[in-house]
């Protein structure tokens, strides 16, 4: 049976890089987006992935960043992906020398299909709640029965995911991966390492039924 990936998002600190990765993350976020509480420096995010071991992917989330401050970012840290979770274009996405995921927030009128199709250069799709104003990270979840079986893209699962509702979010939606930030946190931007190990425990039990 196929294994659901886990991303922990939102990565500020050395410590809570080595606790995910201990726990059995497969991937850790950083988040450039000087609004968001979670966000890092160029330097800062540097460091972390220096102190990682292999096969760890990581990931450089933007909203709506310009080119440069990409650029900057893939050249400065050595980013593994990118995910973007404005309204970029898929040209714009693709134009960087890293694969992409394309976050979608799920409005009450968004067309899965459709996105797939504008998007299809993306190597995943990412779903995460819809609230006015706020491109992410809210803390909030959605409707899992709004999702289709059957995509073009993978799913990443994100929103709203923690420890006690990550197993029936598997369970229904039996997304590709899943990615939580909000969820295993002691406060915004510092991950709690119980929280991270209980979330991950719950995935792998799911994944072994």
């Amino acid at each position: 049976m196929a294994r659901t990936r886990i991303k922990i998002c939102g990565i500020t600190r050395v410590e809570d890089a080595q606790n995910a990765v201990s726990a059995g993350a497969d991937a850790l976020g950083f988040v450039f987006y000087p609004p968001s509480p979670r966000n890092v420096g160029i330097e800062q995010a540097a460091g972390i992935i220096r102190s990682l071991p292999a096969f760890v992917t990581t990931v450089a989330l933007f909203v709506d960043a310009d080119r440069e401050q990409i650029q900057q970012v893939i050249d400065q840290t050595g980013i593994d992906l990118i995910q973007f979770h404005g309204d970029e274009t898929a040209e714009f996405c693709q134009q960087f020398s890293r694969p992409y995921i394309k976050a979608v927030r799920m409005k009450p009128d968004v067309d899965l299909a459709l996105v797939c199709k504008q998007y299809d250069s993306a190597q995943s799709i990412l779903l995460d709640a819809y609230r006015p104003g706020v491109p992410g990270g809210t803390g909030e979840s959605f409707d899992w029965d709004r999702i289709p079986s059957v995509l073009a893209k993978s799913v990443i699962l994100a929103g709203g995911l923690v420890p006690g509702n990550i197993a029936q979010a598997v369970s229904q939606v039996k997304p590709y991966a899943v990615d939580v930030s909000g969820g295993v946190e002691a406060a915004k931007g510092i991950k709690c390492k119980d929280k991270i190990i209980k979330f991950v425990q719950e995935v792998s039990r799911v994944d072994q039924i």
